[in-house]
């Protein structure tokens, strides 16, 4: 539940009609948990660890009604560490910070801190299993040391960008729905001088939905800025198509996602399906499985991962859930589940497994 505030009443003289039809929302969503990991560098490990089933979220958005149809939107969201009260950003509003315009006819613009349509055309969407097999574990990383993903936690986190990573500097479009279609573009400029293109990224999504079924396809290329001694960008290119369909209390879902390094050569790509079922209006089981292949860059590795979670709903709010992940890679790699941020997260071996227990709330 988010709690609403709105503006003054009219009791202020200096408030207009438009202030009326305003609102401000603050939400959050909280994850905590206790995960056994069975080899992080060599070793087992039973640690506190949190943003698992979702991010740790704490945010402000607010709408203006400006007539017409269209409104004046932001948003500003923080991602903080549950175990420490950190922030785990950049800056107070890491996750999200953007100001638009929103119009029933027209569409919405956004400029700021945003995501790129990796995330909102498949996850947010609904065309990603991961979300419904265990969250964050359940995103591609794999045996992919090599991948080399600059300004990135370990240089192959999360390496789709399908969890959600924000994009700087960007002015981004997105379409309302026309005979159920949706399409979206982002451009970051890199702020170079005299290079238009140096550290710029531009993302593009497509969503397609009627009635249980529906469709969703993204393609994101980010540039990166080189060494200090002058080495080329390092561009970074992701696409991925997902569909979902629902079949009463199932929800099927499935999707294909991949990453080139355009310097080093290095690539991947993973294909993942899984369904979540609403077993009773409190108890929801999820499973997953997923295939990743590098190339011969990342030395042929490639692995196979499977996760599942029960979730028993406590409330409208808040939940517990228990929910495992297992990877096998091949003889000689390094397996390696995405969310263990640690430089020493992969396994010394070729399998990892991840257990855990853990409680979501969201306000």
């Amino acid at each position: 539940m988010r709690r609403r505030i709105y503006g003054f009443p009219l009791g202020i003289l200096m408030c207009s009609a438009a202030y009326a039809q305003s609102s401000v929302t603050i939400y959050g969503l909280i994850d905590g948990g206790i995960s056994y990991v069975s080899n992080q560098g060599g070793h087992s490990v039973t640690k506190f660890d949190d943003a698992i089933y979702t991010p740790n979220l704490l945010g402000i958005e607010g709408t203006e009604d400006l007539g017409g149809g269209t409104r004046a939107i932001f948003k500003l969201e923080d991602q903080f560490q549950l175990g420490t009260g950190g922030m785990l950003q950049q800056g107070i509003f890491g996750r999200n910070a953007y100001v638009g315009l929103k119009n029933e006819r027209f569409g919405q613009l956004t400029l700021g801190n945003v995501y790129d349509f990796m995330s909102i055309s498949l996850t947010q969407k609904g065309d990603s299993p991961s979300v419904f097999s265990g969250g964050l574990y359940s995103f591609a990383a794999g045996p992919f040391q090599k991948l080399g993903i600059p300004q990135n936690a370990t240089g192959w986190f999360d390496w789709s960008r399908t969890s959600g990573i924000p994009m700087n500097n960007s002015v981004k479009y997105e379409s309302p729905v026309f005979a159920g279609v949706s399409f979206g573009a982002l451009y970051a400029p890199g702020g170079v001088a005299g290079s238009f293109g140096s550290n710029s990224a531009m993302s593009f999504g497509v969503n397609y939905g009627a009635g249980p079924f529906g469709l969703g396809a993204a393609y994101t290329e980010k540039k990166y800025p080189g060494s200090s001694g002058g080495s080329p960008q390092i561009p970074i290119r992701n696409w991925g198509i997902g569909a979902h369909y629902v079949l009463g209390a199932i929800y099927m879902v499935a999707d294909i996602v991949t990453v080139r390094n355009l310097l080093s050569g290095a690539g991947a790509w993973a294909a993942q399906a899984g369904a979540s079922w609403h077993i009773t209006p409190a108890w929801s089981l999820g499973a997953s499985y997923m295939y990743m292949k590098g190339n011969e860059v990342l030395d042929d590795n490639h692995a196979h991962q499977i996760g599942a979670t029960m979730n028993y709903s406590l409330s409208k709010r808040t939940m517990v859930y228990v929910e495992g992940i297992y990877q096998r890679a091949n003889s000689g790699a390094q397996a390696a589940i995405n969310g263990i941020m640690e430089s020493s997260g992969s396994s010394s071996n070729a399998s990892q497994a991840i257990a855990r227990i853990g409680v979501h709330t969201v306000f």
